[in-house]
């Protein structure tokens, strides 16, 4: 990502101290976190970001194809940097938020199946699938 400083309205992303330091407590996660817990995380390394500035980051990197997101169970949006830098799915983990990036090109070729039999084109899909990692599930059987 290199440094970009265009004046406002250009549709450019100014490379900012508080969004270089978003994406780098970002690039130092390996999990999805929520805006907040990410805020707290930059407070304890010393960072000053807002709240605000935070989520407006978040929002832009996401708008950016820089982030994915997804939904906790209880709606918040998590956001996480991911390795792949194509289409691709997550297997989370509902209690830990451990993920697993997923090639799927059966969903792929089903998704493209189902929107043309129904007339759809430029289709874009999410698939997420979450459960319990195998270290979670090992706490609820013992």
């Amino acid at each position: 990502m290199g440094a970009r400083t265009a004046g406002r309205g250009t549709g450019e992303i100014r490379n900012t101290r508080q969004r270089r330091a978003v994406a780098e407590a970002l690039d130092g996660l390996e999990d999805f976190i929520s805006t907040q817990d990410l805020h707290a995380l930059l407070r304890r390394r010393g960072e000053s970001v807002s709240l605000a500035t935070t989520y407006r980051v978040l929002q832009s990197m996401s708008e950016l194809g820089e982030l994915d997101v997804l939904r906790s169970d209880d709606g918040e949006a998590i956001y996480r940097r991911c390795a792949a830098e194509h289409h691709h799915h997550h297997l989370v983990c509902r209690r830990c938020g451990a993920t697993v990036e997923l090639e799927a090109p059966a969903v792929e070729e089903w998704a493209g199946r189902t929107a043309a039999a129904h007339g759809f084109t430029r289709v874009e899909h999410t698939v997420e699938i979450s459960g319990l990692c195998a270290a979670c599930g090992a706490r609820d059987d013992a």
